[in-house]
């Protein structure tokens, strides 16, 4: 009788768990930079759509250097990537020192910018490295194990934005700041964004650390046997495997489709009288959930197809997302947290399933097209910013099919839950038949 391959073997435990920990890195940068978008609006008087420049430098740096990142590591090692994207990293978070002293909104975009330079060497390396760390049957299920502890740092990274900045800013306070006069304004905007920066900073310093452990650290190399296969070679590859192709598309709308509901749930408290220190004990709540919900979906592995599964999680959070839209009040606030828990096993198992039949080689370039998909996270927020101001600068200031605008914009998440629901299935039965 044949024994299922070990998910993570112990001659590479410390290896997975340092290269795990890195999930918890991003986690914290990702669920940190979502309420500053609301802080930022609130600071410096901007648009939903303005402020959505954040989400905009935030995710579009994943997109600009995720295949640089991969090129890179074609020729170098894991290693090396890991320890480049810390120092980007590192250094985009220090910006926001400088930023704050000249009070500059693009120059925070730009720390932003640089900051996911070195997220998207970290998760083009991170990724396919944990896929590598063993057998290929367990690779889906040890992706989603290390992926588990990205909402440990999703916590850490909301606990730190409303313990430390939202509940510190002077701005949030005042009913209607631009009522006030012109020296007061500037008193306040100085101050909030020198709250603004902390975390930022304080961030900055810790990588260094990290960036010294793994400097010092030995991380086992993994290299394909004969000559590497041309770049060229390698895309026309991947082109034309419909199942990578198709899964970079749910990639794209499995991030937008995150960030929007987890970005926008402050709006949507808003819309429903709730402020925003008290939205973020229901952000808390999601990223909780999320975690909870990554680890039954990794479990579920253990029985279930990772096609079978996307499916089910996918249909699940579209029904959540229809009760968002067309259920008002607080039922729909919780509709919009329990969405969080069938989002969670969606990215890494995408991700699993795309790479799941290329080599070692192919799956370093396939590693960049689905993390240049987390420029679905860039886009989307945008447009739904964009159908949140069609009344007005505020969150209610219309109706659409009979519901405030802001709870009509999650009409975007939707799309995306019900093409991935697809996805799944389409997986399911031409790849995974034979899987009960």
């Amino acid at each position: 009788m044949s024994t299922k391959p070990e998910v993570v073997s112990k001659k590479v435990l410390i290896p997975f768990i340092l290269v795990t920990s890195l999930f918890a890195l991003w986690g914290f940068a990702n669920a940190v930079t979502d309420p500053m978008v609301q802080a930022f609006k609130k600071v410096l008087e901007l648009t939903n759509s303005e402020a959505a420049w954040v989400q905009m430098a935030f995710y579009g740096g994943y997109f600009s250097m995720a295949l640089p990142a991969a090129m890179f590591m074609r020729k170098y090692s894991y290693k090396v990537g890991i320890l480049i994207g810390l120092a980007l990293y590192a250094t985009g978070a220090l910006l926001f020192y400088p930023a704050a002293q000249t009070e500059n909104f693009m120059f925070f975009c730009l720390g932003l910018y640089i900051l996911t330079f070195g997220l998207a060497f970290l998760e083009t390396a991170a990724n396919p490295y944990i896929l590598a760390m063993g057998s290929k049957e367990t690779a889906t299920q040890r992706l989603n194990l290390a992926q588990a502890f990205n909402p440990l740092g999703l916590i850490a990274g909301v606990v730190v934005a409303q313990q430390f900045v939202l509940k510190n800013l002077q701005s949030d306070d005042i009913a209607d700041f631009s009522l006030l006069d012109e020296a007061s304004k500037i008193a306040i905007k100085t101050a909030d964004l020198m709250v603004i920066r902390n975390p930022y900073v304080g961030l900055g310093l810790v990588l260094i650390a990290i960036f010294v452990i793994f400097l010092v650290s030995k991380m086992p190399q993994s290299k394909e046997e004969g000559d590497m296969p041309s770049i060229l070679d390698t895309f026309k590859t991947l082109g034309k495997n419909s199942k990578y192709i198709l899964g970079v598309l749910a990639q794209v709308l499995y991030v937008g489709g995150q960030i929007m509901c987890w970005t926008y749930i402050y709006q949507y408290a808003e819309g429903i009288g709730v402020d925003s220190v008290t939205a973020g004990y229901y952000q808390i709540a999601v990223f909780i959930i999320f975690f909870i919900g990554r680890a039954v979906g990794t479990y579920m592995l253990r029985f279930m197809s990772s096609g079978k599964l996307l499916m089910y999680f996918a249909i699940l959070a579209s029904i959540c997302t229809v009760g968002t839209i067309w259920i008002t009040g607080i039922v729909g606030l919780y509709c919009l947290v329990a969405i969080s828990f069938f989002m969670s096993s969606m990215f890494p198992t995408i991700y699993g399933i795309a790479l799941g039949d290329l080599t070692e080689e192919q799956s370093k370039i396939g590693s960049a097209g689905l993390v240049m998909a987390i420029v679905g996270g860039a886009l989307m927020p945008k447009f739904q910013g964009m159908i949140i101001d069609a009344g007005g600068s505020g969150v209610a200031d219309t109706q659409i099919l009979g519901v405030s605008e802001v709870n009509f914009s999650f009409i975007l998440p939707l799309a995306c839950f019900l093409y991935i629901a697809w996805y799944g299935l389409k997986v399911f039965k031409k790849h995974e038949t034979q899987i009960v």
